[in-house]
């Protein structure tokens, strides 16, 4: 799946007729895609660039239940969250792992203790499990011990759960070519297609893979839905739609968990707005974050952090770890995503409703809002809107597995510690055994500091549809996040095992080399800074 040549394979079929042609490699794009192949409808995903490469790859990795949506009353987004959050925590062992947090109370602060202590109480309660407690200041500073004393107003400890986005999309996603789907990264929507009436009945696809050579094609489907998440207005426009959605624009700093100890999460409110900030361990490093700003630009693709972003987290950071004395110095990387969600006019963009909604517009369906959790609930959402119109009108049962079982990789796991064996079987599932037999030797071993593998490069190139080396070190394998310089300091030893792999002659290993390391200082470091 997604070996050498499958583009072209996948490129000579799509003039073919569709059932449901999803527009959108994200997150909820991918579990309308899974979803629909699951009941056996001929089913087409297509992406722009790459999968997962917009703000499925640029979330704070948290699979929860939405408790601060509890204060804007926001009481069904967090039902949803809540049961799919421990549906995913049943099902994707090694992919979404539960997560303590510690929430910590400051004097001044506008909301008091109880009041977030209630919340956790009707929080536990639609979780059916009883999870938090209440701790005074000498317990909370021996769960957090790097917290400031000064200022502490006793604490609740609770749980979560989290997530590596990017795998998680794209896990879903190769589930649902393995069920039957066609699924393409890099192919934008240049227009759609309409039928005399006017309603939408296809797209005209472009192929911007470097090897393409310009090629173009026009794929029909009786239903066609729109989730491209903060670009969904610039589709809907095409056929007169009007703009519904906000862009609030979140960025995160990176730290080596060295650095940043943690052993589990840390949420307070920030000292100059009272918004949620949170300190989460994370794959070997530990990400502090978000913001939440209206995003103004017209740049949409690889968003960056603001100066003033960077100033706003140093300020929250200072605030509640002086004695840890971090600052730019000791930042390993950042990474900033645009939310799309409904504008209903709040001054206070954090107040915005994150519950998801259905637009049918001449007849092409967008799917808008919404949160990583709910994938699964809007994705059958979305495919009951238009059921009357599959064939056989499907029944999408939500006591379905949202994930596969993991494949028994068999002996070829033998070499592998237990805790690698889950990692690696949540993020990869069916394909674990392909993964551990393409393997070379002393490839099971990690990557520098980080806790990825170098045997995750090889799979990666030589299965999972890399198009540029920013897929693979980006989203594939999270070495632009987790390493200093974004991985830079082995990319000799990346290149020896993926270049042959991808097939690359050395001209286009130096011109994808050189496209990672400009993106990486320009969007994945600090901003305003020019050199290493």
């Amino acid at each position: 799946m997604w070996t050498k040549g499958w583009r072209d394979k996948v490129w000579a079929q799509l003039d073919r007729p569709w059932d449901v042609i999803v527009i959108g490699g994200g997150i909820t794009g991918a579990g309308i895609f899974s979803e629909a192949a699951r009941v056996g409808l001929r089913v087409l995903l297509v992406e722009a660039r790459d999968f997962g490469c917009g703000t499925s790859s640029r979330s704070s990795k948290l699979v929860h239940g939405g408790l601060r949506y509890l204060k804007n009353a926001q009481l069904k987004v967090t039902m949803e969250s809540v049961g799919e959050r421990e549906r995913l925590l049943e099902e994707g062992r090694g992919l979404i792992q539960p997560l303590g947090f510690v929430y910590a109370s400051f004097k001044g602060d506008k909301i008091p203790p109880w009041v977030f202590g209630a919340a956790l109480a009707i929080y536990d309660v639609l979780g059916l499990k009883w999870g938090h407690k209440r701790y005074d200041n000498e317990g909370i500073l021996h769960l957090a011990p790097h917290l400031t004393a000064a200022n502490l107003n006793s604490g609740y400890r609770y749980f979560d759960a989290q997530t590596d986005d990017a795998r998680l999309t794209l896990r879903i996603i190769r589930e649902g070519v393995a069920g039957g789907g066609t699924a393409l990264n890099y192919a934008p929507v240049t227009g759609l297609l309409r039928q005399r009436n006017g309603q939408v009945c296809g797209v005209r696809l472009s192929d911007q893979a470097p090897e393409s050579q310009g090629r173009t094609v026009e794929a029909q489907a009786g239903v066609v839905i729109n989730a491209t998440g903060a670009w969904a207005d610039e589709l809907r426009q095409q056929i007169g739609g009007g703009e519904r959605l906000r862009q609030l624009r979140g960025s995160h700093l990176v730290f080596a968990a060295q650095r940043f100890p943690l052993t589990r999460a840390i949420s307070y409110a920030h000292p100059t707005d009272q918004r949620p900030v949170l300190a989460i361990p994370w794959e070997g490093v530990t990400l502090f974050g978000t913001t939440d700003v209206d995003h103004e630009t017209a740049q949409l693709h690889d968003p960056g952090m603001s100066g003033r972003e960077l100033d706003y987290l140093l300020t929250g950071l200072r605030y509640a770890f002086p004695e840890l004395e971090l600052g730019p110095a000791d930042v390993v990387s950042t990474f900033a995503g645009i939310r799309p969600v409904i504008n209903t006019g709040k001054a206070d963009p954090s107040k915005e409703s994150r519950e998801h909604v259905l637009w049918r517009e001449e007849g092409l369906l967008t799917v808008a809002g919404g949160k990583l959790t709910t994938f699964r609930v809007m994705a059958h959402d979305a495919l009951n809107r238009v059921r009357r119109e599959l064939p056989g009108q499907p029944v999408f049962r939500e006591r379905d597995r949202v994930l596969e079982e993991p494949a028994d990789p068999g002996s070829l796991a033998d070499a592998l510690q237990p805790g690698m064996r889950v990692r690696l079987g949540g993020r990869y599932g069916q394909d674990l055994p392909g993964l551990l037999a393409a393997a070379a030797a002393n490839e099971l071993t990690f990557i520098g500091d980080s806790i990825s593998q170098w045997a995750e490069l090889r799979w990666a190139a030589r299965a999972e549809g890399v198009v540029h080396l920013e897929d693979l070190l980006l989203r594939r394998v999270r070495l632009g996040l987790l390493l200093p310089r974004g991985g830079q300091d082995h990319l000799a030893t990346i290149r020896a095992i993926v270049q042959p792999e991808l097939g690359w002659d050395d001209v286009r290993w130096q011109q994808e080399e050189g496209a990672y390391r400009q993106l990486w200082q320009q969007r994945y470091y600090l901003p305003n800074m020019n050199s290493l």
